[in-house]
């Protein structure tokens, strides 16, 4: 999740972003959207086991992931049935992912950017449109239930609430829907994809899923589901998501930066205004840094140096989020997103690669995020008594 700019305007929708939806207190405040969405995609997984269908793991994450975001933001499940309309959406934000991380010619000789050589700028507006339409459309029928908020304003409401800032600047419509975009876009495609790319690193090595469950079933039981609050019991499945940030991190090359004005860093020259991308999958993967790195071994931050090592900006080994001023805003939101859904997907069933499925592919798909090259799916079974599955 990314402010790009850091005019007025988009300091005052940071500054709304982190009081009301990304902060600590936001976050407590919107528990309850997540587990009753969790619910709901538990509920789906349950009837997919039952009529022996597999679970497509991407889609199912971005479905649940686009509703919770929809709620806090526009107080409404913006995907109520899986079909046509969740599937767009998901291609979309795919698309916008993977074409924000190609390399465009015209980014580097300026004086063919108006040739549009590869057609990055067309396929950027016609997508452009496409996302402008799906918010305005969330924006019409947003106002249309204004009367039904009364006393319980959504984000979207306190936005529309503090349109004019303490310089005097006003938000404009533009402003607010890129906004929303990038709060949709990011918040579904990077969590997503690294909750996918844990399960399938734990189906890859299943002695992982088992140590993870174990560890549930002696802190949590097998009689309720998993609750954010049982998240700081659990140190095996926190090592997880950490491995997983580590090797599989959501933005591999994190965002580009610009050099303001000319340095030396590490004996080479960087003049003003060149563009500085971070290798943060390069990193993960040092074996200066980390120990045998192409292997998934989240006891590696169980004990010794890297016991301490947290995804948070601080420890320049793991920086999956960025690290600086420029830190993605939704580090603290993504951090639990990972943590609950993939915690929950683990206590609350077995999972197990399609008959038909030999071998799990693991080949990536670089883009602006991580994708499988192949998506992950599975056929789940029950660990819990089916009435759980069923507790709001």
């Amino acid at each position: 999740m990314v402010f790009a700019h850091y005019g007025p305007r988009w300091k005052l929708l940071r500054k709304l972003s982190n009081l009301h939806m990304l902060g600590g207190k936001a976050l407590e405040n919107w528990a309850n959207v997540r587990a009753n969405e969790l619910g709901h995609m538990l509920k789906s997984m349950l009837d997919a086991c039952r009529e022996g269908e597999r679970v497509v793991v991407a889609d199912m994450l971005t479905f649940a992931m686009a509703n919770m975001i929809g709620q806090v933001i526009l107080s409404k499940r913006v995907f109520v049935e899986k079909g046509t309309e969740v599937n767009e959406f998901k291609n979309m934000v795919v698309e916008l992912m993977t074409v924000a991380g190609y390399f465009n010619i015209g980014d580097f000789i300026p004086k063919l950017a108006w040739m549009d050589l590869q057609g990055i700028e067309k396929g950027m507006k016609s997508l452009h449109k496409k996302f402008d339409d799906l918010l305005t459309k969330m924006f019409d029928e947003h106002e249309a239930t204004s009367y039904q908020r009364k006393g319980k304003p959504d984000f979207l409401d306190v936005v529309m609430a503090n349109r004019d800032n303490s310089e005097g600047e006003r938000l404009s419509t533009t402003n607010i829907k890129a906004l929303l975009l990038n709060l949709f876009t990011a918040g579904t495609d990077t969590s997503s994809s690294v909750i996918e790319w844990a399960l399938a690193e734990m189906m890859k090595n299943p002695n992982i899923l088992n140590k993870a469950q174990q560890e549930m079933d002696q802190i949590i039981g097998k009689n309720r589901r998993l609750i954010e609050s049982d998240i700081p019991n659990l140190p095996y499945l926190r090592a997880i998501c950490k491995e997983t940030f580590r090797k599989h991190p959501s933005t591999p090359l994190n965002l580009p930066r610009i050099s303001t004005e000319p340095c030396m860093i590490d004996g080479y020259y960087i003049p003003k205004n060149t563009r500085l991308s971070v290798n943060i999958w390069a990193i993960g993967r040092d074996p200066d840094v980390w120990e045998n790195p192409l292997e998934f071994d989240p006891e590696r931050f169980l004990s010794g140096k890297n016991a301490k090592i947290e995804p948070r900006g601080n420890d320049f080994e793991l920086i999956p989020f960025g690290a600086g001023r420029r830190i993605c805003a939704g580090t603290r939101m993504g951090i639990v997103m990972v943590e609950y859904i993939l915690g929950t997907l683990v206590h609350s069933f077995d999972w197990k690669l399609p008959n038909d499925v030999i071998e799990l592919n693991m080949d990536e798909s670089f883009g602006l995020a991580l994708q499988k090259a192949v998506p992950l799916e599975a056929m789940v079974t029950p660990r819990l008594p089916l009435d759980v599955y069923y507790a709001n």
